[in-house]
C-alpha cells in the first residue's frame, strides 16, 4: 500500500506491474493478464500465442495487496478511453459461461 501513489502516477503499466497485452487480431480486441510473478513472463514482444499457452505465473506485481491474475478485455490499448469487452471462459466439460461484473473466477 505505501507504493500504491507511486503506482498511480507511472499510469497503467505501474498498477499492472508484470503484464503481457495479447492482440486478439491486429485491430483488437486486446487482452490484459496482470500482476505476473517478477521475472515469469514467457512471451515477448511479437510471440503468437494459443489457448493453454503459459504466459507467466500468478504474482503480486503493481497495483496488488495479494497474488492473483488479473484478465480483462478492451476494445483498445488506450487504457484511460477504452470499453470493455466480455470475456467468457470454457470449463473443463466444454460448457461456456460469461462471468457476472466481478465474479471472480478460479481455476
Amino acid at each position: 500500500m505505501l507504493g500504491q501513489a507511486r503506482r498511480a502516477r507511472e499510469g497503467a503499466a505501474g498498477l499492472a506491474g508484470n503484464h503481457v497485452v495479447i492482440a486478439v487480431s491486429d485491430r483488437g480486441p486486446f487482452v490484459l493478464v496482470a500482476h505476473l510473478k517478477s521475472e515469469s513472463v514467457r512471451v515477448r514482444v511479437g510471440d503468437k500465442v494459443s489457448a493453454l499457452d503459459a504466459i507467466g505465473r500468478c504474482g503480486n506485481s503493481g497495483n496488488s495487496t495479494q497474488p492473483h491474475v488479473h484478465v480483462q478485455v478492451s476494445d483498445s490499448t488506450d487504457w484511460a478511453r477504452s470499453n470493455g469487452v466480455p470475456l467468457a471462459f470454457r470449463r473443463a466439460d466444454g460448457a461456456v459461461w460469461l462471468p457476472e461484473e466481478s465474479e471472480i473466477v478460479r481455476a
